[in-house]
């Protein structure tokens, strides 16, 4: 039975894959704009699950490593050269030591739950306000790339056309899925889940729950500040106010919590309905001209998952599937 099952398991997964693959070549560039912003939000989503739906720690302020990575990777492009793969790396390692250094800060000192959602957030403006004064990455007029017309995707220098960036998220989405199943099947995965049900307890069995929180913090931000200097390459121009806004926090733990917190999947089935639901919402107001008609059915379909499947959709469409 449970090799069956893994079959299923399997063949659903190749089946996903494999049309997420080929759909580039049937859609026009709108529809595939639109599958990037479907796999931001899952990429996204994934890591910030290995923070609250794996550890149990509620942060609210994650756009701040997702503006980290956008600005150093390209702050180093701008001025210095230096190629995005490397600027992609010091922005994790920035925004990585960015969230072990309020982790450190909170946990040390036992803020915990609702204190320390606060916490992020606060962190989350301070950095806003910074960097709107912040002359060398542009302050508030913006960071701009050089945008270059290339006749050929250049992957090195992440130049090219939206198809290049498709391929590249996608790989994200399944590196992210791959890596969450690996560390939930090893010691410190135990240790989150353990962590999360009980701080207490796990303590008591000898588990290191400050150390423990504090991995799931750092790998947290420094997966989220990855998709922050992809997506900086991908839309040549950076402002404060809209990388660094608690709407955007908002719209990275939106997904997960609508998929499933804490399952492989749910950030992915969460960010492919929210995707959907934005698009349909944005093409009615334009009709309609109603202002907030997209954050109202966003609240809406959070309120309906919430009281219907509180677990969320993919634990359900697991079900249903006999996955």
């Amino acid at each position: 039975m449970t090799g069956e099952l893994d079959r299923r398991r399997l063949v659903a997964l190749v089946a996903f894959v494999f049309v997420l693959a080929v759909l580039p070549f049937f859609l026009a560039d709108y529809f595939l704009s639109v599958l990037i912003v479907f796999l931001v939000a899952a990429y996204l989503g994934q890591s910030w699950n290995i923070m609250m739906g794996f550890a149990g720690q509620l942060s609210i302020g994650h756009a701040l490593y997702y503006g980290l990575g956008a600005y150093v990777a390209a702050a180093l492009y701008v001025h210095w050269g230096v190629l995005p793969w490397f600027g992609m790396i010091a922005g994790a390692v920035v925004a990585g030591a960015a969230g072990a250094g309020i982790a450190a800060l909170s946990f040390r000192f036992g803020v915990t739950g609702v204190y320390f959602a606060l916490l992020t957030i606060a962190f989350n403006e301070f950095t806003h306000i910074l960097f709107n004064h912040f002359s060398w990455v542009g302050g508030s007029a913006g960071l701009f790339l050089p945008v270059v017309n290339l006749a050929h995707n250049d992957f090195v220098h992440l130049r090219g056309s939206p198809a290049m960036f498709y391929y590249l998220l996608l790989a994200m989405v399944l590196g992210a899925l791959g890596l969450s199943r690996f560390l939930l099947r090893r010691r410190i995965g135990y240790y989150w889940l353990a962590i999360r049900e009980d701080p207490e307890a796990a303590a008591s069995l000898g588990i290191d729950v400050f150390r423990g929180k504090l991995a799931a913090m750092t790998l947290s931000a420094s997966l989220t500040a990855i998709a922050g200097s992809v997506m900086a390459f991908y839309d040549n121009n950076l402002y404060p106010d809209t990388i660094f806004t608690t709407a955007r926090s908002v719209e990275i733990i939106t997904a997960p919590i609508i998929g499933g917190i804490g399952t492989l999947m749910g950030p992915i089935v969460g960010a492919l309905v929210l995707t959907v639901l934005g698009e349909a919402m944005t093409t009615v107001n334009a009709s309609l001209g109603i202002a907030g008609l997209k954050q109202f059915f966003y609240s809406g379909a959070l309120v309906l998952i919430v009281l219907v499947q509180p677990s969320g959709l993919w634990p359900w469409l697991k079900r249903q599937l006999r996955l």
